[in-house]
């Protein structure tokens, strides 16, 4: 690791989860931890109030889909530390029939939006969240749209030429 920050804040969670830290990377100066889906919540928690890490804002917290792989749904969280502007970024993996993950409303306020949004567009359920209802589709959709389990186009078309599109 080539930043001191990234190394110390790797450290800490090592010494804490040491069998929790699945694999952890720097790029672009920015430290990416892969963990355990059962402690993703007490691992936040701790980089949240443990006095040397201070990550006391999220910035983003959002679903992604892997459709070919065994874990194929996952959630990533950025976490910001202002006052020595340092981030971090966590991802947990999990599959489509194990889709429950712990809330972190309760340590960030501005989850609660974000857990809603990511339940809407890929299925993930938050245990614990306040009020996991559809935010920006219709109530009545059964599926996620942002789950890469559809074709983006009509497979039955004959009249495009998909050259004409790079393909």
């Amino acid at each position: 690791m080539e930043n001191e920050l990234n190394k110390k804040v790797l450290e800490q969670l090592i010494k804490v989860f040491s069998d929790d830290i699945k694999s952890a990377e720097e790029s672009y100066g920015m430290l990416s931890v892969t963990v355990s889906k059962n402690k993703i919540y007490a691992i936040i928690k701790f980089l949240k109030e443990n006095t040397e890490t201070n990550f006391n804002f999220l910035t983003d917290l959002t679903g992604i889909h892997y459709p070919d792989s065994k874990e194929d749904l996952g959630v990533i969280y950025h976490l910001h530390n202002f006052y020595k502007n340092h981030r971090i970024r966590l991802k947990i993996f999990f599959s489509t029939q194990d889709s429950y993950v712990d809330s972190i409303v309760d340590l960030y306020s501005g989850a609660n939006w974000m857990e809603r949004e990511t339940f809407d567009f890929f299925g993930i359920h938050f245990k614990g969240h306040p009020n996991l209802t559809r935010i920006l589709n219709m109530e009545d959709m059964l599926i996620h749209p942002l789950r890469k389990e559809f074709p983006l186009e009509d497979q039955s078309r004959k009249d495009k030429n998909d050259a004409m599109f790079g393909r």
